[in-house]
């Protein structure tokens, strides 16, 4: 135990343990758990789990690699730029963690850690990966978000297992074909990158079931993006240069989160109603000047954000999304709106700020679970009287129209309790 009385002495010097303080000794499930920052964990004389998160720990000592059977290692959060390379003797290791720190670059023998399932170098200054990375055969995790890397390994069709990949927010212009090969994957985000291609073979990772390629720069999606039938959870493509998207995207049937903000889309394709496990559908600042009518078999979705665009009307079958619950229309065109809004009845949030409308039709008043609603910058001259009919208003903006008088009714509103802005 030599080497903890080392470690113990580093931290005790650094200010991170008190003179005299021990490391704690406590249970591999408490360090796996995260609740001790500092500690170490003991299985049969040997210690299988060492947490030193934030530690403001510059080095490692070369003894560290004495620890051969160590299994679960957390340094996050320290000021590291690199570590030693007896790394490479931590041979049982299978949970690394070095997120937060100042690292430039990973030793090669990192490539001897053959029973490594995860890898988590988040937020440090890596400008690329180990070659023999392939050597990892078991990994099954590989985050490296927020770094400066400029390319991956070609090697990474090598490590099979893989099922989640975070790349994010690095400088990458291109992906390897490779990655295409780690036909496990579940879990995908390039998100935050310099892209401008996707390639048809991402229709070969069809257990994704999230995928993330938002903040980029694509001018088009692949059609292939409609094999990914497993797409469940997320889907991200917002803040690309997107000005349509594939028929494709509608085959994503079980697909309960899409995120297309921040794009210059003029139309949705006329089939996204066929997205019919869709929660929320995430379309703000783009370029819509109209929506297709099959919105209206949307029959899951729970919140609209469709706000900075140039619709001048909505689709009667918009009164079909009965499950919705938020539907935000700020910084439209829009003039009118459809009777069968009324039909919304599980409604509790209404923002239609900016707009051009002169009144709302009288089934508003059927909305009896709307909480907040915003009329702001329109052009109202009157108080629609379908409001005093909404129980549960909580909120009521009406500023920035062109109310000369405000009926009696709506001072009740105030006496019940309702915030009211004119």
């Amino acid at each position: 135990m030599s080497i903890l009385k080392a470690i113990e002495r580093i931290l005790q010097v650094n200010g991170s343990l008190h003179d005299n303080e021990s490391l704690p000794e406590v249970s591999k499930e408490t360090i796996e758990r995260g609740e001790r920052n500092i500690a170490f964990s003991v299985e049969n004389d040997a210690v299988v789990a060492l947490s030193l998160r934030y530690c403001e720990l510059t080095s490692l000592p070369d003894t560290l690699g004495q620890l051969s059977n160590l299994h679960y290692l957390n340094l996050i959060g320290n000021k590291l730029t690199s570590l030693p390379e007896s790394f490479g003797n931590l041979h049982r290791l299978k949970k690394l963690l070095l997120d937060e720190n100042k690292l430039t670059s990973l030793p090669e023998t990192l490539g001897n850690l053959h029973d490594l399932e995860e890898l988590h170098v988040d937020k440090n200054q890596l400008s690329s990966l180990p070659e023999n990375i392939h050597q990892l055969t078991n990994l099954k995790i590989l985050n490296v978000y927020g770094n400066n890397l400029i390319s991956l390994p070609t090697s990474l069709s090598s490590l099979t297992r893989l099922i989640e990949v975070s790349v994010g927010k690095n400088q990458l212009t291109s992906l390897p074909e490779a990655l295409w090969l780690a036909k496990n994957l579940r879990f995908l985000n390039v998100s935050d990158n310099q892209l401008s291609f996707l390639s048809e073979q991402i229709g070969n990772l069809t257990h994704l079931h999230t995928l993330d390629v938002g903040h980029n720069a694509l001018p088009a999606l692949p059609e292939s993006l409609g094999m990914l039938s497993n797409l469940t959870f997320f889907l991200y493509l917002s803040n690309n240069a997107l000005t349509s998207l594939p028929d494709s995207l509608t085959h994503l049937n079980n697909l309960r989160y899409l995120n297309i903000t921040d794009n210059a889309l003029t139309v949705l394709p006329e089939r996204i109603g066929d997205l019919t496990q869709l929660k929320e559908l995430r379309v703000y600042n783009n370029a819509l000047t109209i929506l297709p009518e099959s919105l209206g078999n949307l029959e899951n979705l729970q919140e609209l954000h469709l706000m900075n665009n140039q619709l001048g009307t909505l689709p009667m079958s918009i009164g079909k999304l009965t499950r919705l619950k938020e539907l935000h229309l700020m910084n439209n065109r829009l003039r009118t709106l459809p009777e069968s809004l009324g039909d919304l009845t599980h409604l509790t949030r209404l923002d239609l700020r900016n707009n051009r409308l002169t009144s709302l039709p009288e089934s508003l008043s059927n909305l009896t679970q709307l909480t907040q609603l915003d009329l702001r910058g329109n052009k109202f001259v009157s108080i629609p009287t379908s409001l005093q009919d909404l129980p549960h208003l909580e909120k009521v903006d009406m500023r920035w129209n062109k109310i000369a008088v405000f009926p009696e009714w709506f001072q009740r509103l105030e006496q019940r309790g309702c915030t009211v802005f004119r």
